[in-house]
């Protein structure tokens, strides 16, 4: 009873979610030596949203949800097949459609959290007796949406994620102009 109210309809996608995210995911692959069968790509879907939001870690994941590695390899393949990106930019032109991304004032920053487990994709973080950690660049327009992201090492100056941070806008950047300047705030990094 516990972990059934602990993963009730809230945590389930609505049908206008799912019906973004659906369009967007590979095609599963057969089976041909058998097998257990895929599990329902909504369902792992929830189970995927139901992480994120909640932050557990994957091997905390209610079975009523699903597998915790079965669900974590889904969420792998379809972060490699860009998914999650594709939702991102979807969402970012449903976005300028309906309210306009505020292109005039934008701002960048970096934060480092620790990452443990994250092998050679981290880089040992100075404010942090160079434990492994990554720096997350990330770029907001006017309004505070997120427009652009790039993770990287912690050891990475904030400089250096710059470019790399404007070139992940998933969505066309309108060319600054006399008319319709550009202004893009960060601090003294």
């Amino acid at each position: 009873m516990g972990e059934e109210r602990a993963v009730g309809a809230g945590w389930r996608l609505s049908d206008e979610m799912w019906g973004r995210i659906e369009p967007l995911l590979p095609a599963e692959r057969p089976h041909p030596k058998g097998g257990r069968p895929w599990q329902p790509a909504r369902q792992m879907a929830d189970a995927i949203f139901y992480v994120l939001r909640t932050g557990c870690q994957w091997k905390a994941l209610p079975r009523s949800l699903g597998a915790p590695s079965t669900v974590h390899e889904r969420f792998q393949r379809w972060v490699a097949a860009g998914v999650f990106g594709r939702l991102w930019a979807s969402g970012l032109l449903d976005y300028d459609e309906r309210v306009g991304i505020d292109w005039e004032w934008q701002a960048m920053d970096g934060a480092m959290t620790k990452a443990p487990l994250g092998g050679e994709s981290t880089g040992r973080n100075p404010t942090d007796r160079g434990k492994g950690g990554v720096k997350r660049s990330l770029l907001t327009e006017g309004r505070g949406v997120p427009v652009g992201l790039s993770v990287d090492g912690a050891n990475r100056h904030d400089m250096k994620l710059v470019d790399r941070t404007l070139a992940s806008i998933p969505v066309e950047r309108p060319t600054p102009t006399p008319e319709q300047p550009q202004h893009l705030s960060l601090d003294k990094g």
